[in-house]
């Protein structure tokens, strides 16, 4: 494909890109450095004047292993990690507009394409991403009478109808009636999923963090009064994290929750009858769920850029994409590969997903100081789903805009 532009590094006589990604592999045998070893190989082939190393780390310390790198002046060309906000309020990155194809540009979704943009310009490439849905067993629905006419599971639509299939499950016996996972793992996720319930979310649409609006304190009231004071969680929210409850989804002791698709395949291995619906709201079925996707970036320091260029084209090319996709049992980024998707029947049961990605509902993740807003939210937001959602949300919104400042001022 051709590239927008010209100029930027060496055109040919052996270039080498250096390139840091996240391994979404959980053991040796299934690592993300055999995947990408494999892509550069095949690229190489392909440009045998361009050499690609890649190095894979866990998630763990990849985000810190940039960081030390840009610090140390040993910037890598890509990072395939989870931010980029910072990078682009340096200065440090180029735009997507210098590095693909306007075919290239175009084929990401357009939220996601918008998630990754600072100032109306994208920097952050949409690696891989996921779109949560409700989750409910259909065998404790039917045991607990939460069914239709038909004597078919029903899944709640609104928050009424939530509390009130939660209050079924835990008169007949359920363990965890509503999973709602609040702890310290990933509470974001959690978090924007209530806020968006009830017309809210974590900034507005300029950007201005809104965490202690009204709307999000009265969804968190709610969660307080309804689920958490009256039990039907289980167990305390604020201690709970994500895995836990996809932990007791799969052991058949918990009668619904919010989840993505990692979700299904424990639940098939477990043999659990379960069925997916659109997220109940205060009023209705969520008309965007929450969306969440990892980052590509390229810097600009060794000035590779047209190289850099080729490579990401090939790495997000359908084929590769969709391999990696497969291999994860992630969810695309890129219209192509999702059309793809939805074309393959043995893929069916993620189908429901594809469709929401469109219209999902994502982190802030363009602003420099989303990074430690999350880092406290994930320590303090179960104290709003338990004890005091004024309070914690405020304090909250005093750290989203103190940190909004320093960022600004630098």
């Amino acid at each position: 494909m051709s590239l927008t532009g010209c100029g930027g590094g060496a055109t040919g006589g052996g270039t080498k890109l250096t390139m840091v990604a996240a391994d979404y592999g959980d053991n040796a045998t299934n690592t993300s450095q055999t995947y990408w070893n494999d892509v550069a190989g095949q690229f190489k082939q392909k440009n045998p004047d361009i050499t690609v190393d890649v190095k894979v780390y866990s998630w763990d310390v990849v985000d810190k292993k940039v960081a030390d790198m840009v610090a140390a002046g040993q910037t890598p060309d890509i990072a395939q990690c989870g931010a980029y906000a910072d990078y682009a309020a340096k200065g440090l990155l180029y735009s997507v507009d210098d590095l693909l194809s306007i075919p290239a540009q175009a084929d990401f979704i357009s939220s996601m394409a918008d998630a990754g943009s600072v100032n109306r310009t994208q920097y952050g490439m949409p690696f891989v991403s996921s779109a949560r849905m409700l989750f409910y067993n259909k065998t404790l629905f039917k045991q607990a009478g939460i069914v239709d006419a038909s004597g078919a599971a029903q899944p709640p639509k609104s928050w009424d109808d939530l509390k009130a299939a939660a209050q079924k499950l835990k008169a007949a016996g359920v363990k965890v009636p509503f999973g709602l996972p609040f702890g310290p793992e990933e509470p974001a996720a959690e978090t924007l999923i209530w806020m968006l319930g009830n017309g809210g979310n974590y900034t507005d649409d300029v950007g201005s963090y809104t965490i202690n609006s009204a709307q999000n304190i009265e969804a968190f009231q709610w969660i307080k009064a309804n689920l958490s004071d009256t039990g039907l969680s289980g167990r305390n929210p604020a201690t709970t994290n994500r895995q836990d409850v996809f932990n007791a989804f799969a052991a058949g002791d918990c009668g619904f929750l919010n989840g993505h698709p990692t979700l299904m395949q424990m639940a098939d291995r477990a043999r659990v009858d379960f069925g997916i619906a659109k997220i109940p709201g205060k009023g209705g079925p969520l008309a965007s769920t929450v969306g969440v996707a990892d980052w590509m970036m390229a810097f600009k320091k060794n000035g590779n850029r047209q190289q850099i260029g080729k490579f990401l084209e090939f790495a997000y090319s359908q084929q590769n994409t969709l391999r990696f996709l497969r291999a994860y049992d992630l969810q695309p980024v890129t219209v192509s590969a999702s059309n793809a998707m939805l074309a393959d029947s043995s893929l069916k049961p993620v189908w429901p997903f594809l469709n929401e990605l469109p219209s999902a509902r994502f982190y802030p993740d363009n602003k420099v100081s989303w990074g430690p807003v999350n880092a406290k939210l994930k320590q303090v937001i179960g104290r709003a789903a338990t004890q005091d959602p004024v309070g914690v949300l405020g304090d909250l919104q005093r750290t989203a805009e103190a940190a909004d400042n320093s960022a600004a001022a630098k």
